[in-house]
């Protein structure tokens, strides 16, 4: 299956996808691993990228697409994929189109991890960690609704709602039976 994961930080995206990328025997495609990755071994675009986080801005949709694209051509990525941090936006989403179109694929699910705010700032200031105090959690979440929630709107005929509330493993459970309800086109 080649799915994307959308959800608020703290939902647990990266937790889920490396816990249905056993499942489901398909790797999972971080795309902060894809910068670091690509930074670590000096590529082109690893290159690129460095010089605008260097420079302290963000790096341009071009790049990540970039990455990303060349990430999916792998013989690994053939057979399906679980896409975490990306696309962003929906102009991300329209250059993914483009790429799957170029390898002849598509998209078979959208998993939204829904998890209430209250319980997402409880997560995110348990972690420890010193960017992650309410005032920014809170700010985070407003760019998300900004930025990302556009997605859920951009992919409704694609989209599989998950409850992320709960134990690791029942949310696991939920999106693998949500998953499995999903009807074959």
């Amino acid at each position: 299956m080649r799915i994307v994961l959308v959800g608020p930080p703290g939902a647990g995206k990266g937790t889920q996808a490396a816990r249905l990328s056993e499942r489901l025997d398909a790797p999972h495609i971080s795309t902060g691993d894809l910068f670091r990755e690509n930074m670590r071994n000096e590529t082109e675009l690893g290159k690129e990228a460095q010089r605008y986080v260097d420079a302290g801005d963000l790096v341009p949709d071009e790049v990540t697409v970039g990455m990303v694209k060349d990430r999916l051509a792998q013989p690994d990525a053939a057979q399906g994929f679980l896409l975490d941090g990306f696309p962003r936006n929906t102009s991300q989403a329209d250059e993914l189109n483009k790429v799957l179109a170029d390898l002849d694929q598509r998209l078979d699910a959208v998993l939204l991890f829904e998890v209430d705010d209250e319980e997402l700032i409880s997560r995110l200031t348990a972690r420890g960690r010193s960017d992650d105090t309410e005032e920014v959690i809170r700010n985070r979440q407003q760019v998300y609704r900004r930025e990302t929630a556009p997605l859920i709107e951009y992919y409704s005929d694609l989209l599989v709602k998950v409850d992320a509330m709960g134990t690791m493993d029942e949310v696991t459970d939920r999106a693998m039976d949500a998953l499995a309800d999903e009807p074959e086109d």
